[in-house]
């Protein structure tokens, strides 16, 4: 399992190293977030957990492999901000496939299911973060929505 480390006090306060990973750590990846974010309801987790398996395959599928995921609760509005970094300056795509292309549906399902989401560049790495909102109070997309 990759290393957990806390976040200072301008970024998200949790965090996981995913440096030289591979797509298998996904469901330790989806059981680090459900335990970190055991204070949201189960009705938003799913979103959530979602959200954080998305991002993930798409920094390995499309981004040479994430190097780090990070979260951020905050009750009041309840939301969850999830990042993920990459070293690939490509930003993701939303794409809308046929009902018989196999795949290309991970960014959609986040635009459905984030309240916002985005990229902010890393010029100096020639990377990016692709960050996500999902809000967990019943504003923006509904639980499972």
């Amino acid at each position: 399992m990759p290393d957990e480390t806390e976040g200072s006090s301008t970024s998200p306060p949790w965090s996981l190293d995913l440096r030289g990973t591979s797509a298998p750590v996904l469901v330790q990846v989806r059981r680090w977030a459900a335990r970190t974010l055991d204070r949201v309801g189960d009705a938003h987790l799913g979103d959530v957990l979602l959200v954080v398996t998305e991002l993930v395959t798409n920094a390995y599928d499309h981004g040479r492999g994430p190097s780090e995921i990070r979260m951020a609760y905050t009750p009041q509005p309840c939301r969850v901000r999830v990042e993920v970094d990459d070293g690939c300056s490509a930003h993701p795509v939303v794409a809308n496939p046929s009902l018989t292309t196999p795949g290309g549906r991970g960014m959609l399902m986040v635009e459905k299911l984030a309240a916002a989401w985005g990229v902010r560049e890393h010029r100096e790495t020639g990377g990016k973060t692709v960050w996500a909102e999902v809000a967990c109070d019943g504003a923006g997309a509904e639980p499972g929505g």
